[in-house]
């Protein structure tokens, strides 16, 4: 059974409420959500598995811990998860990234598979999935589908907002998936959109608006 994680800490929900104001600039608002991408990240990778390894400090040896086996991958969709995987990157600037690209059809709200490119070993790794926005979940939904179908199987989904349709929707059709929330809002409109949400994350991120 999946878990689903909606953040708490006072710094993701101030910085979440500078993102909503309509005035926040492009620039504050890119920033911010790389901030809180990495916050969020903090927390949903707080379980990965350690080995033990032997260093030498200045003064003698001694056994640390690392992040055992073949760590970690971020997996952006496309284009709005791009500014959320530079926040991850930030804290493991070693993680590989992988890309999957989807739109949604205005008229069914379906996503839509464009690209898709992952590391060649990502199914040995620990997959982080990014997108600012879980809506209706169909974007969410479609891209854990194309990852498990290569055979991945560790999957983490991190969001910024989350309406309670999509969280629904993602715990149904992928009950094995854990889910880490920065805030869940109340509902989705008649158009899909999430209330109060922050507008368009991509318009926003990127000055398209």
């Amino acid at each position: 059974m999946s878990k689903v994680v909606v953040m708490d800490h006072p710094l993701i929900q101030h910085k979440i409420g500078i993102m909503r104001k309509k005035t926040t600039s492009t620039k504050e608002f890119r920033a911010l959500v790389s901030e809180v991408a990495g916050l969020i990240y903090y927390e949903a990778s707080r379980n990965l598995p350690l080995a033990d390894k032997v260093v030498e400090t200045p003064l003698t040896t001694t056994t640390v811990k690392e992040i055992a086996g073949k760590k970690l991958c971020v997996v952006p969709i496309l284009r709005a998860g791009m500014q959320m995987a530079d926040g991850i990157l930030g804290l493991t600037p070693n993680a590989k990234v992988g890309f999957i690209g989807l739109y949604r059809d205005e008229t069914t709200l379906e996503p839509v598979e464009y690209f898709c490119k992952l590391p060649k070993d990502a199914s040995e790794r620990q997959i982080f999935v990014v997108d600012p926005m879980l809506a209706t979940g169909g974007s969410a939904c479609a891209a854990i589908t194309l990852l498990k179908k290569r055979g991945i199987t560790k999957l983490r989904f991190l969001c910024l907002i989350a309406a309670p349709e999509g969280v629904e929707r993602l715990k149904k059709e992928h009950p094995d998936i854990d889910i880490y929330i920065g805030a869940l809002d109340e509902k989705l409109n008649e158009n899909g959109y999430i209330l109060p949400g922050l507008g368009d994350a991509g318009d926003r991120i990127y000055g398209t608006k």
